[in-house]
C-alpha cells in the first residue's frame, strides 16, 4: 500500500498527477479518464480503514481486552508508521529518485492521525525502511532521507523519532533467499520442457535440487524466511528486532501532557 494514494491523508488533497507519469501513460495508451477515476476511488481509502479500525476497538475496549475498567480511561501511548516498498517503486509519481513528496504527505499523515484520534501530541515512530542494508541502492537511501525528514520540524521534535531498520537487515539470508529464487526459476525453466511432469515430479526435482545445492545449515536458515526482501523475507529474525526497536523508541519519547491525553 503507498502513503501516495492508499494512506493519502485527508488534508493531502485529491492526487496530484505529475507531467513525467501523464506522459509515461499516454505513451502507453492508457485511459486516462479510467486511471483518474480509479485513482480518485482509492485514494485515502485505506487511510479512512485504519481510524476507523482504532476508533472501533476503542468504542467498546472491553470486547477485546475483558478485564479493561472504564473508570481507568485509556491511553494512545504511541504510533507506529512502518512502510515504504510501493512508494520506493512509484517511479512515475517519484521520478528520478525525488521523494521529497512522500516527506511532505508523511508530515501531513502524522498530524492528521493525531487530529482524527485526538491525540495532538501522541508519540510517533517512523520506520525507516531498511531493505537492502548498507548496501541499498541510490533510491532506497533517497527514500530513507526523505521518511526521516519529519523530524526535523520544530513542531515535532521531541515527539516523532525515526528508526533506522537498515542494521536489522541480514545479508547473509537475504543472498540465501536470492540463490533459492535463482535455482526455483531454473527448475521452473526445466519443468516447462516436460509437459508430462506431474506435480509430484516437480516436487521430488526441487527437494533433491534443494538438497545438492545448499548445505543442511543453510536449509535450515531458509526455514526462516517466508516472504520476499520487500517483507524483509517474512523473517523474524529481522522483523523482531525491528519491533523491539520501535517499542523502546516509544517508550523514550516523552509521554504527552495529561491534557493532550485520551
Amino acid at each position: 500500500m503507498s502513503l501516495h494514494t492508499d494512506f493519502r491523508p485527508p488534508s493531502a488533497g485529491p492526487y496530484v498527477w505529475g507531467d513525467f507519469e501523464l506522459a509515461r501513460r499516454q505513451e502507453r495508451r492508457e485511459d486516462m479518464a479510467k486511471q483518474k477515476a480509479e485513482k480518485i476511488r482509492d485514494t485515502g481509502v485505506f487511510y479512512g480503514h485504519m481510524i476507523h479500525h482504532v476508533k472501533h476497538v476503542l468504542a467498546n475496549i472491553k470486547r477485546v481486552m475483558p478485564e479493561y475498567d472504564p473508570r481507568q480511561g485509556y491511553e494512545l501511548a504511541g504510533f507506529v508508521w512502518f512502510q515504504g516498498w510501493n512508494d520506493l517503486v512509484s517511479t512515475w509519481t517519484y521520478p528520478n529518485n525525488n521523494y521529497d513528496e512522500y516527506a511532505r504527505l508523511l508530515e501531513i499523515f502524522i498530524r492528521d492521525v493525531r487530529r482524527d484520534l485526538s491525540a495532538p501530541k501522541m508519540p510517533f515512530v517512523i520506520g525507516v525502511i531498511g531493505v537492502g542494508g548498507g548496501k541499498a541502492g541510490p533510491d532506497i537511501l533517497a527514500l530513507r532521507k526523505a521518511q526521516a525528514a519529519p523530524v526535523s520540524l520544530t513542531e515535532f521534535r521531541d515527539n516523532v523519532v525515526a528508526v533506522q531498520t537498515a542494521p536489522y537487515w541480514d545479508d547473509e539470508l537475504d543472498a540465501l533467499q536470492q540463490r533459492r529464487e535463482k535455482l526455483d526459476a531454473q527448475l521452473e525453466q526445466q519443468a516447462k520442457k516436460d509437459p508430462g511432469l506431474t506435480q509430484a515430479g516437480r516436487e521430488e526435482a526441487r527437494h533433491t535440487a534443494m538438497a545438492e545445492n545448499f548445505t543442511p545449515e543453510e536449509l535450515k536458515q531458509l526455514k526462516g524466511v517466508s516472504n520476499g526482501g520487500y517483507h524483509y523475507l517474512g523473517a523474524a529474525k529481522i522483523l523482531a528486532p525491528i519491533g523491539n526497536a520501535f517499542a523502546d523508541a516509544v517508550v523514550k519519547l516523552p509521554k504527552a501532557r495529561p491534557e493532550e491525553k485520551n
